[in-house]
């Protein structure tokens, strides 16, 4: 999720568009559902969520949480505005502890499971060669890389709306999500590769929690304490359909006999591709 914390943070602090960050963060977390379809055709065995650890749906609830309270923010954020700290509000204080102790449950109770999953994926991977030292290394350098371009990538997505005259709500959830959400396609697809579905299916729906809690930092980025407030109904409307294709989500991990269909995409896959086709149809109208 650094790409959207990178370009959130150049959109608000320097070309002053608020919707234009925060419609890069929804419209990335409408894009990594819609990539479990894609996920889902890359899975040979069968529906990938039915294989996926219900241990998931914890991620998904909080994701559901912090959305809501997202729209709200945007449905009454001038009330938000005045109760706080100056320049950060309650709800983005409140979006960051949700965070935290969201993060802090879901590391307990999946601390075992996924010690012994992920040494099986580098087992698998035949990554053990490689020191923890130069790990951290490409890491770093990668990370730095990706913020760079992420910071460019604002810039483009404020120039794109100017030139097309279309809203920077609309720019920001397609054109800019879609960027911004490169890295997790190529890590979730990666991650099936080798047969981890649950980190795939993990590194969706905690690149979503992130993403959400990114929108806290954009409001103490703005300065100007009016970040909720300034935002459209359109990122309203993503914030909604964010959290019915989580619900989906929800309901395909819990519900695990699915109808089949005539193609390798199972109904749920293609219910989450259909409501981001839709979702994406309607923010161009309200944008």
């Amino acid at each position: 999720s650094l790409p959207e914390l990178a370009s959130g943070i150049s959109a608000v602090a320097w070309l002053k568009a608020p919707n234009l960050a925060a419609g890069s963060i929804l419209g990335s977390c409408l894009f990594n559902l819609a990539l479990i379809a894609v996920m889902d055709l890359a899975y040979q065995p069968g529906r990938i969520l039915a294989k996926a650890h219900d241990g998931h749906i914890l991620s998904a609830g909080l994701g559901i949480l912090m959305l809501g309270m997202v729209a709200m923010g945007v449905l009454i954020g001038s009330q938000y505005n005045r109760i706080g700290i100056p320049g950060f509000s309650l709800l983005s204080i409140l979006l960051l502890v949700i965070y935290a102790f969201g993060g802090r449950m879901i590391s307990t109770i999946e601390q075992a499971r996924q010690t012994e999953v992920l040494d099986k994926e580098a087992a698998a991977e035949g990554y053990a060669h490689i020191s923890a030292r130069k790990a951290y290394l490409v890491f770093v350098f990668s990370a730095l890389a990706v913020v760079g371009l992420g910071i460019w990538l604002a810039s483009i997505g404020d120039r794109i709306s100017a030139t097309t005259g279309l809203s920077r709500s609309f720019v920001g959830n397609l054109f800019l999500a879609a960027s911004t959400s490169l890295p997790e396609i190529a890590a979730s697809l990666a991650a099936i590769r080798i047969g981890a579905i649950d980190m795939a299916i993990a590194n969706v729906l905690g690149s979503n929690l992130f993403n959400i809690a990114i929108l806290s930092v954009y409001d103490l980025a703005d300065g100007s304490g009016n970040f909720w407030a300034s935002l459209t109904e359109a990122n309203g409307f993503a914030a909604v359909m964010t959290m019915m294709m989580t619900g989906v989500v929800i309901v395909s991990l819990m519900y695990r006999v699915s109808p089949k269909t005539p193609y390798r995409i199972s109904w749920d896959g293609i219910l989450l591709v259909a409501m981001y086709i839709g979702a994406i149809v309607m923010l161009y109208f309200l944008g």
